[in-house]
């Protein structure tokens, strides 16, 4: 053994050739942690002091080669100021480059996942051979960052400009075919024979056939391009990536641009201090800790779901009751997933309602070739439909979509519970009805959830979980692990009026409702939340959404919460209800609804909803101060965030911020409400609670908050 380390070791294969395999110990999975950086400038010395080796191949001891650097530890380093991280960077790259010095050629076998950091080992070799089975990436500018060990500067040589910029901008996963074509790799074979393949390489090297010293050299020097084709190229990489991330929002895309063009024109050591100091003023923005914060947030809740697996029973046939667009939506998911579906409803006419829905989700997976017709035909053919219970005994788990109406789901359920085993799940899919109250009706309360699915169903990722007062554990981990296996992020949360998404979603309409009454314009308080990072503003939300069930929805929840959600006065929401005016289901809402050229519903001016808005209105139209704007609007959300903390309805802020972005779009770069408190500071944020506490409840802060901010403490350390 050359060198036995925690992380690596180096052993000699034969003819010269050495593995130098990466097994991280105690992990599932190899990444670029301290331990594994300090092993790795070990076991290059031990190398080094070895004169019998005349190559080497890189290898996973894991069915992953490697994930990346270890996200957890960015947060220290990341507090420690933009000269620190730079200070932090360029040792690391040292180490690096003190392996792709080596004078032996290096060929890398990528196994499985080789992201981030891994990726950016595997450009440190000479070669890289790919398995079938492997993705390689660069998908940092996801967390608010750009590559830190190399990959700008390396990827750039290895494969131009233009793919570089894609690779990186787009932090896409790509699959082996696709790093062929780009020149990523330099072969790709079947698993089993990926070892053999890298020595066959390392072996041709060694013999001379293959000019492995050039190969490096290319990374060495600056990029082969004259000044004009180096313009031309970042020109029109610019109008592309800067096109699509709003560089107030993402500020990562234009850092990485700014980087590559500056290091291009560079040697290898003059480009890398580049990129370090480029990685450094990334990762202090607050984008990039809201970010990071989200794919550790993600972790977190993956973790909790995973509890459930012991506890839940297999779910081999399920049903759906309500063959909507939503009931057709559930279909769809369970069987494009792998699990056949029943899907009853009363009439003929809602069955083909329900199978038109999934078969037109299963065309456009097929007309995008990202489904075969055969596929789509066995996917369709795990759906039945049907009028009757008669095959309702086979069924592990019921969904139930039928209309948002109290007595007529106690109804269906009734009549379900009847039909079913005595083991059978019965989950409703209501978005407002407390579990507890819809238990009521059945004989087996415990086998009773709910199973809260966001529409449109195959595109939203949350599920929400609702356990009642008399669910039972086994109930809530079947249900879980039923949403996992359809390929949705479940969250579980506690019985009460809207659960957690929608009770926190009804106050930042009451705000909207409010802004108006105060003379604000409907148009410029969307202009002002869509700048500020939401995908649309809370005019044309609701007029998504429904205005028909936004206020069926502000009732549950005036009902419930009535100290902050009943206002004294009728609401701009509830005046357009009254006028007809649906939204986009019947073309009228805040806004008209046209089709454009593509035969898209477009949004268009309505002096009408204006006159009615007016109607409502205590003071003038005029127009408010965007922040005050994004204050009032924002207050109400995160004060209820906060509230069903308090309330023990949501378990943790990680989870409440996924369920906000995953179920309502906030914006993903700011974290999630809980992140945005403490980005804006708990203390700053009560005194702002305090400025608007005179326009009611709802704006007040919560006591939480209040004992956080007497305690110096966050919601993240």
């Amino acid at each position: 053994m050359i060198h036995a380390g925690n992380a690596i070791t180096v052993q000699m294969l034969s003819d010269g050739i050495a593995e130098f395999r990466f097994d991280l110990q105690g992990e599932s999975v190899n990444k670029f942690n301290r331990a594994t950086i300090e092993d790795f400038q070990a076991a290059i010395a031990a190398v080094k002091a070895d004169s019998s080796i005349k190559g080497l191949i890189v290898t996973s001891g894991k069915s992953t080669f490697i994930v990346g650097a270890d996200i957890t530890e960015f947060g220290d380093n990341f507090k420690q100021g933009e000269s620190a991280i730079v200070e932090w960077a360029m040792p690391v790259h040292e180490i690096f480059n003190s392996f792709e010095d080596l004078e032996v050629p290096k060929v890398a076998a990528i196994n499985g996942i080789a992201l981030g950091g891994g990726f950016e080992m595997c450009l440190v070799c000479d070669y890289r051979v790919m398995s079938e089975a492997a993705t390689v990436g660069l998908p940092e500018v996801k967390l608010g960052i750009i590559p830190g060990f190399g990959g700008t500067v390396r990827l750039s040589r290895v494969i131009g400009i233009d793919n570089a910029v894609e690779w990186i901008a787009t932090s896409a996963n790509k699959k082996p075919a696709a790093a062929l074509k780009d020149g990523a790799v330099d072969a790709v074979v079947a698993v089993d024979k990926l070892q053999d393949a890298a020595i066959d390489l390392v072996k041709q090297a060694i013999s001379g056939r293959l000019n492995w010293k050039a190969k490096r050299q290319e990374k060495l020097e600056p990029v082969k391009l004259d000044m004009l084709e180096q313009m031309m190229a970042f020109n029109s990489s610019k109008g592309v990536v800067l096109a699509k991330a709003n560089p107030a929002q993402y500020p990562a895309p234009k850092l990485l641009l700014d980087s590559l063009q500056a290091g291009v024109s560079q040697g290898r050591d003059a480009a890398l201090k580049i990129e370090a100091e480029a990685f450094a003023k990334a990762a202090i923005t607050p984008q990039a800790g809201a970010l990071i914060g989200l794919f550790i947030n993600d972790q977190v809740v993956k973790k909790a779901s995973k509890k459930h697996e012991k506890g839940a029973h297999p779910v081999n046939q399920a049903a759906v009751l309500g063959a909507g667009i939503m009931g057709g939506g559930i279909a769809y998911q369970a069987a494009s997933k792998g699990t056949p579906i029943i899907m009853k409803d009363i009439g003929n006419p809602q069955l083909a309602l329900g199978m038109s829905e999934a078969n037109g989700l299963l065309t456009k997976q097929v007309e995008r070739k990202r489904m075969t017709p055969a596929k789509m035909g066995e996917t369709l053919a795990r759906i039945r439909p049907t009028l009757s219970y008669d095959e309702f005994k086979e069924v592990d788990i019921v969904i139930e979509a039928v209309t948002e109406n109290p007595k007529i789901k106690e109804a269906v359920l009734r009549d379900t519970e009847s039909k079913v085993r005595e083991n059978t799940i019965i989950a409703s899919n209501t978005s407002t009805i407390s579990i507890t109250r819809l238990a009521n009706a059945l004989e087996r309360p415990e086998n009773f959830v709910g199973m809260h699915f966001f529409n449109p169903v195959h595109m939203m990722p949350l599920v929400e979980v609702i356990r009642g007062e008399k669910t039972s554990e086994e109930a809530i981990a079947t249900t879980v692990v039923l949403a996992q296996k359809m390929g949705k992020t479940p969250i579980v949360v506690n019985d009460c009026p809207g659960f957690l998404v929608n009770r926190v979603l009804f106050p930042y309409f009451g705000a909207f409702d409010l802004l108006l009454k105060d003379g604000a314009d409907f148009q410029q308080v969307d202009k002002v939340m869509e700048k500020f990072g939401w995908p649309m503003g809370p005019a044309y939300l609701i007029d998504v959404v429904g205005i028909d069930t936004g206020v069926h929805g502000a009732e549950v929840m005036a009902e419930g919460f009535p100290d902050r959600m009943k206002p004294d006065y009728k609401g701009a929401i509830e005046i357009m209800y009254e006028n007809k005016r649906l939204g986009q289901k019947n073309d009228v809402g805040f806004y008209k609804y046209e089709l454009d050229r593509k035969g898209k519903k477009a949004k268009v001016v309505d002096p009408t909803a204006y006159e009615l808005v007016a109607s409502m209105a205590t003071t003038e139209k005029h127009e408010f101060d965007a922040q005050e704007i994004i204050d009032r609007m924002m207050l109400t959300f995160c004060n209820e965030t906060v509230r069903c903390l308090e309330d023990n309805i949501v378990s943790t802020a990680s989870e409440a911020d996924m369920a906000m972005i995953m179920g309502v779009g906030f914006p993903p770069f700011r974290g999630g409400p809980c992140r945005y408190i403490d980005q804006t500071g708990v203390a700053e944020y009560v005194a702002l609670c305090d400025k608007y506490a005179h326009l009611g409840k709802a704006y007040e802060a919560p006591q939480m908050l209040r004992d956080m901010a007497a305690n110096n403490k966050k919601f993240y350390g």
